[in-house]
């Protein structure tokens, strides 16, 4: 499938503009209410939602949209089809510490070919495809980006989340045979923070549904890294999958994912 440039950069205004719908609620607060799985929703998630849904229906009027807050009418197995979470992280978001993203993706025979994620109350964009690469604009600058390529970088930075750490996250780090330090952070920014250099694998141990990881698994494989199952299949996506993911490890290269299995 044929994803132009300019293509991207209709995902990346879009992000922009439930960004501003976001930080709008962010500022000025705004309605919370209770999903019936207990996860919070605010007036942010449904306001960027709609900016979004409105967009891709305009720019992409044939293509299925499955949004955490919404779904494209007569829903049917498409080979192609958006993957959004208009607010990732609403966790932080009511913590108020930054983290939390605007994820756009775009999913091709079940891989994610093009992603946007924005971070607006860090001003960090992060957007690629599998033909155009991957790429950060900030408040300063615009760069393209790539994985760091170490095979076995000492200390490792194994990144994770602030809001779910788990046992099994921890049984994982003690297996490690190379040092490592762990950094945290909140929403789809793991991924890209691996993308850009900053971190080398994160292992992921909790619930993430399809919405949450496609986006930024489309930046970080465009930048050169990787996101496998545990049984080292590459994360896939679809209408006829189930919606929450399966555990998985994402890292700056497949070499690293090998040598971090290699070395139990």
């Amino acid at each position: 499938m044929i994803f132009s440039q300019t293509d991207l950069q209709t995902l990346c205004h879009l992000a922009e503009q439930a960004g501003e719908q976001i930080m709008d609620v962010y500022r000025h607060g705004g309605q919370t209410w209770q999903k019936d799985d207990a996860s919070p929703l605010t007036e942010a998630d449904l306001r960027a939602d709609r900016v979004i849904r409105q967009g891709l229906e305009q720019h992409f009027p044939n293509v299925f949209i499955l949004s955490e807050e919404s779904t494209s009418a007569n829903p049917q197995t498409h080979a192609t089809f958006f993957l959004v979470d208009p607010l990732d992280g609403t966790k932080e978001f009511l913590k108020r510490n930054d983290e939390f993203t605007v994820n756009i993706a775009l999913v091709h025979q079940g891989r994610p070919i093009a992603g946007v994620v924005l971070a607006p109350a860090r001003d960090e964009l992060f957007y690629a495809s599998q033909t155009l690469g991957a790429w950060k604009r900030d408040a300063t600058s615009l760069r393209a980006i790539c994985t760091s390529p170490a095979t076995a970088p000492s200390p490792l930075r194994v990144i994770g989340s602030r809001s779910h750490g788990t046992q099994a996250l921890d049984a994982w780090l003690q297996r490690l045979a190379t040092p490592h330090h762990f950094l945290a952070a909140g929403s789809s920014l793991k991924f890209c923070r691996i993308a850009e250099g900053l971190a080398d694998v994160y292992p992921r141990f909790g619930p993430t549904s399809q919405w949450d990881t496609a986006a930024a698994q489309a930046v970080l494989e465009a930048a050169g890294g990787v996101v496998t199952d545990l049984n080292a299949h590459p994360l896939r996506y679809g209408l006829d999958h189930p919606i929450l993911n399966p555990h998985f490890v994402a890292a700056a290269s497949r070499d690293l994912l090998t040598h971090i299995h290699h070395h139990p």
